[in-house]
């Protein structure tokens, strides 16, 4: 019966009987914990840096392009010429106001919300809560420059005539200052400060992803570090 047995195994089977006897058969020994949670850990912040980098890029993408075009048109803004279109108006304030043209207690202050909505009923701009210059004696001047353009606002003060101009530079200058934050207002001070904040937050978990990336990527950190150089020697040697 052994003999049979002995022909009827196939090469390459193990027979075990109880009389048969030989080394322990090795189990694969199972995960340490440790690595299991290392690597649960390096997925979950793989996944959060993900998810921030690509919300940051999202939100800050029109803007950044704006930027990035603006930082050109900036760079070479003498030799992209524009033409200041000015315009000029003329009006007439009613005899009735001409006592509230007094000079208040602060020389800063705004003119009176009558007198305001008078000027704009008559030349095209509304000089309403800016502040106004009323150290000359014969006259108030109200300054409302804003991007891209200058305009200003006069006022006799012993006959109530306005006068008025706007100076135009164009849309490319409009742009300009929008990226200048030059007389822009609070709003887009505050949106400065929050694209600002969204870029940094790009750049951060981008460089962070970059170091999770590395080791199958040997460049990462020769152009990282060419982006460090690069304007730093460029600064040192050619800007004096």
């Amino acid at each position: 019966m052994e003999a049979a047995d002995a022909l009827e195994q196939r090469p390459g089977d193990q027979r075990v009987t109880g009389n048969s006897a030989g080394p322990p058969v090795a189990r694969p020994k199972p995960a340490k914990p440790a690595a299991k949670k290392n690597k649960k850990a390096r997925a979950f912040w793989l996944k959060q840096l993900h998810t921030w980098h690509w919300a940051s890029a999202a939100i800050s993408l029109a803007a950044m392009f704006l930027f990035s075009v603006t930082g050109i048109t900036l760079n070479h803004a003498t030799s992209i010429g524009a033409e200041p279109v000015v315009t000029k108006s003329a009006g007439q304030l009613p005899p009735a106001l001409l006592g509230k043209l007094h000079a208040p207690g602060d020389a800063a202050d705004p003119l009176p919300a009558e007198v305001s909505k008078a000027v704009a009923a008559v030349v095209p701009l509304d000089p309403s809560g800016r502040p106004a210059d009323w150290s000359a004696d014969d006259e108030v001047y109200v300054a409302m420059p804003g991007p891209g353009r200058d305009a200003w606002v006069s006022i006799d003060r012993a006959s109530g005539a306005v006068a008025a101009e706007v100076t135009d530079r164009g849309w490319i200058s409009y742009l300009n200052d929008l990226h200048k934050g030059r007389n822009t207002g609070d709003a887009w001070f505050w949106f400065i400060d929050l694209f600002a904040v969204a870029c940094v937050l790009f750049t951060l978990t981008g460089l962070l992803l970059l170091q999770l990336h590395a080791r199958h990527r040997p460049m990462t950190w020769p152009l990282v570090g060419l982006s460090l150089i690069a304007p730093l020697l460029l600064a040192l040697l050619f800007i004096h």
